[in-house]
């Protein structure tokens, strides 16, 4: 059974694409066999139409049925609930920035440090962090999901309420196998994310990179390729070396909410950033009081915004324009800062 915190990050990936996630609906019905094997046949001409090779349309597209139950998976979803107060952050950091994740990313970590090292040199991407994104997405490659993507994109595509999205990633799928990916390494989530940084096809296509120089782009089976990947990602999202993501602050009781309320509203992930608070520098930050819980101050230079995801007198957080790559990856405040928190257990060897 696919984990549910992973469905969750798959749709809030689904959802950077700016369409709504899916509100419930009846039940698929069996004469929608039909309807589905014709749209094989259009999406197959739609495919070619865009590049695909015809003998990869006809090996991989003939003989798919319709998967009813990813169907049912994605009109069970909930839609964003507008109002109502955000859940607390403390019990999902107890779940995951755990002793045994922690644990386990320390040992890859350790395993994998040179190769890390020679990343983080090329790319400016810190060593625990690519491991922590990996913890996260599949707890270091052990479950990577077990969904056919081919035929799950495809059956979500065929549904038509999201069907640009969803046909656009099954045809990214096709050209993966046109680039030598094997058709039986296309498994993963339900909603088509897969490998060990759970990507999307597109992602894919534009990010996977080869690590480890065998002129392949392994996601599934090669650390080396996975790790390359993810900080891949994250410099195209933006990623400055030098830079932390956010660190720890106490927050003093005389200080003014109201006087530094963000009042810009993000076009993307409204709900993620109206609890972030507006843009000051540290030195700004740290003239108000502010106090960190053990880690140095980053340069008085650098921006900064606080979330208080627990709320007054609980920790707060300043954040960099690295935790905002880090919420490109998936917009959710909990899953950002648990990736930063992890990222700093890992690298306390």
């Amino acid at each position: 059974m696919w984990e549910p915190d992973q469905v969750r990050r798959s749709l809030r990936r689904l959802a950077w694409a700016g369409l709504p996630l899916a509100l419930s609906a009846g039940p698929v019905r069996a004469q929608d066999e039909g309807g589905f094997q014709t749209y094989l046949r259009q999406v197959g001409e739609r495919a070619v139409a865009q590049g695909v090779r015809p003998e990869t349309v006809r090996s991989a597209l003939p003989g798919l049925t319709l998967n009813t139950r990813v169907v049912e998976l994605d009109r069970a979803q909930p839609g964003a609930s507008p109002g109502g107060p955000p859940s607390r952050f403390a019990p999902y950091r107890a779940t995951h920035v755990d002793a045994a994740r922690i644990g386990r990313g320390r040992t890859n970590y350790a395993a994998q440090r040179g190769r890390l090292d020679r990343i983080a040199r090329d790319t400016g991407v810190p060593g625990p962090v690519m491991m922590a994104i990996w913890g996260h997405e599949t707890n270091y490659g052990s479950y990577t999901g077990d969904f056919d993507l081919v035929r799950s994109l495809a059956s979500l595509g065929y549904e038509g309420r999201r069907r640009a999205l969803f046909e656009g990633e099954l045809i990214a799928a096709l050209k993966m196998i046109d680039r030598g990916v094997r058709r039986d390494q296309l498994l993963g989530s339900w909603a088509g994310a897969t490998g060990n940084p759970q990507f999307l096809p597109s992602v894919y296509l534009r990010l996977a990179k080869d690590g480890d120089g065998d002129g392949r782009a392994d996601i599934w089976a090669s650390p080396a390729d996975t790790l390359a990947s993810i900080a891949n990602y994250f410099v195209d999202a933006g990623w400055r070396p030098g830079q932390p993501w956010g660190l720890a602050v106490s927050v003093p009781a005389t200080f003014s909410r109201e006087g530094t309320r963000n009042r810009l509203v993000s076009p993307r992930c409204p709900r993620v950033f109206e609890r972030h608070s507006g843009w000051r520098s540290v030195a700004e930050w740290r003239a108000l009081g502010l106090a960190t819980q053990g880690a140095a101050w980053p340069a008085d230079d650098i921006q900064a915004t606080l979330v208080e995801p627990d709320g007054q007198g609980g920790t707060a957080y300043l954040l960099t324009g690295n935790y905002r790559v880090i919420l490109d990856y998936n917009c959710s405040n909990h899953y950002a800062l648990s990736v930063g928190l992890l990222a700093d257990a890992i690298g306390r060897q």
